[in-house]
């Protein structure tokens, strides 16, 4: 009896193990999370597989162990964070890590707002090079795709894409005259865009408020932007003007978009300047009116009520036509000096213009102040204090202007073809970075979206916002296999709580990370662990839709 016993318990031991079901490993399992998987729709609990760089599964998955685990319970899982407008150029030479964005969730940086990091002819390199501040670096590229690749190498933590900037274009081309171009001139700055598209440019960009991108005329831009539609690639514009002249800003983006029948998008989409802000709902019924043409017309923003840029925008656009060598040639001629000040065009109250970057050591104690306080300190006018501090620290002077709504802020952010950027490099909170001030923006604009206006003014709701960070900016810029959780998609992961997440820097202290994100996956490495960064450089070289294989 004894032993007909043991024989059955053998027999339903083997039935048992024969009967279970199989085990199946992964390189990485991320378990039990809420997945916002980017499309918009609402989040579910489930499992993300991962083997090499690549999603596996998504969902309930069964049977499954990871040879790496991520315990993502009461975390919300979603796809990378796409960076519509970065300015990590530099920024990722110095530093691959791209810290300051990495741990708000950013997977892919899209560089090259109106100017890009190639294609440089001697003369463009050399210019480069002595305008270098606080981050020196060598250039042995000359195209832009080799830039990219030269990143790549370096080793970034993020992955990289760029446009074409039209100032590059002219700067390679025909300098900073402006005139239009000789057909010659016209025909090589199209071979240059074809070539910058063949090796993986996202599209065109313009910066047109600056030099020399400017000085393009709208002809001009659209025969290039249909050098560009021929690649089924994008144009992207800082607008001619954000403030008193805005609806024809816009407009003039419209008419590009439907001459050269490309898709486009309006950088940080705004009303600046008080007088102005009324102007948003006209320049969003425009953009409206354009979708419902069927013209693709998209709009970014960054998540905060105040701009940055040069100190030199203020000045006449005579004083700037030549680039910052001539406007420094220009002030030392008193007359045309007397001139600049009187013609200073403030958007904004000095009072509302703060100083945050010199290239000048010695300049650099007024980071922090306002330009009204530097001319009283001086005893000075506010206009003189701007021609004077250009020329004494020899450069535009990076500035933060408090020029826009809070109220547009949520307007423009319920827009349902509203992507995000930063619009601003991405730091490590040490080193030469803290030579300088910056606008918080760097440290901050993910992270305030998810939780100043997702979580505590509900002005969209979790899902849209991850849409809005990837699903959305991956369609706009046509790219493969990224910008949602899909099986076969790259694996471009977030994991953050969502109840926690926030921005801490603010305009007085900047230099802070964001918290709340606790991993960040890019092409399946671990790059942010516990909201720590592994020192991993994962990050590859994105291509657009032009791109050809050489």
């Amino acid at each position: 009896m004894k032993n007909l016993i043991r024989i059955l318990g053998i027999v339903c031991l083997i039935l048992s193990v024969a009967c279970s079901p199989e085990v199946t490993t992964y390189d990485i399992l991320i378990k039990n999370g809420q997945i916002v998987d980017g499309s918009g729709k609402p989040g579910y609990s489930g499992n993300i597989a991962i083997n090499g760089d690549t999603i596996v599964a998504v969902g309930d998955i069964q049977h499954a162990i990871g040879k790496q685990e991520i315990d993502a319970t009461g975390l919300t899982v979603a796809p990378g964070f796409i960076n519509m407008l970065s300015w990590a150029n530099e920024s990722l030479i110095e530093d691959g890590r791209s810290q300051g964005d990495i741990r708000q969730g950013v997977t892919l940086e899209v560089l090259g707002e109106g100017n890009s990091m190639g294609p440089l002819s001697e003369s463009m390199k050399k210019e480069m090079k002595e305008g270098q501040s606080t981050i020196k670096y060598d250039i042995p590229w000359t195209t832009l795709g080799e830039y990219l690749e030269y990143l790549e190498n370096k080793g970034v933590s993020t992955n990289i894409a760029s446009f074409i900037g039209n100032a590059t274009l002219r700067k390679n081309t025909i300098g900073y005259e402006n005139r239009p171009p000789t057909p010659y001139e016209m025909e090589t700055m199209k071979r240059l865009t074809r070539e910058a598209m063949e090796e993986g440019a996202m599209g065109i960009s313009t910066s047109l408020i600056y030099v020399p991108s400017g000085h393009a005329k709208t002809d001009e831009i659209i025969e290039l932007a249909k050098v560009v539609s021929e690649y089924d690639g994008m144009y992207i514009s800082h607008i001619r003007d954000e403030e008193g002249f805005l609806l024809d800003a816009v407009q003039e983006l419209i008419t590009i978009a439907e001459e050269a029948d490309i898709t486009s998008e309006i950088y940080h989409f705004k009303a600046s300047g008080n007088a102005n802000w009324h102007l948003l709902d006209s320049a969003i019924t425009l953009v409206e009116k354009a979708r419902k043409k069927g013209l693709e017309v998209t709009t970014d923003m960054y998540m905060y009520n105040a701009s940055s840029t040069g100190l030199n925008i203020l000045l006449p656009a005579w004083a700037k036509e030549g680039g910052h060598g001539a406007t420094m040639k220009l002030i030392e001629q008193k007359d045309k000096r007397k001139k600049m000040m009187a013609e200073v065009d403030f958007h904004v109250p000095p009072e509302n213009i703060l100083l945050v970057g010199f290239r000048n050591k010695e300049m650099r104690t007024n980071i922090g102040k306002t330009l009204a306080a530097v001319a009283k300190e001086r005893n000075i006018s506010p206009e003189e204090a701007i021609v004077d501090l250009i020329y004494e620290d020899n450069s535009r002077i990076q500035v933060v202007y408090f020029s826009m709504s809070e109220e547009n802020i949520k307007k423009k952010l319920a827009l349902p073809y509203m992507s995000i950027c930063s619009d601003s490099g991405s730091y490590t909170n040490e080193g030469v970075f803290l030579e300088q001030s910056t606008h918080p923006r760097a440290y901050g604009s993910f992270a305030r979206l998810l939780g100043k206006y997702v979580r505590e003014e509900k002005v969209v709701s979790l899902e849209d916002a991850v849409y809005k960070l990837t699903t959305l900016p991956a369609t706009n810029l046509k790219l493969k296999k990224r910008g949602a959780l899909k099986e076969g998609f790259y694996a471009d992961i977030t994991v953050f709580d969502s109840a926690k997440i926030k921005d801490n820097a603010t305009f007085e202290k900047p230099h802070q990370y964001a918290t709340g994100m606790q991993h960040v996956l890019v092409n399946g490495t671990v790059v942010l662990k516990d909201g720590e960064h592994t020192g991993s450089f994962p990050g590859r070289v994105v291509r657009g839709p032009g791109w050809k294989v050489k």
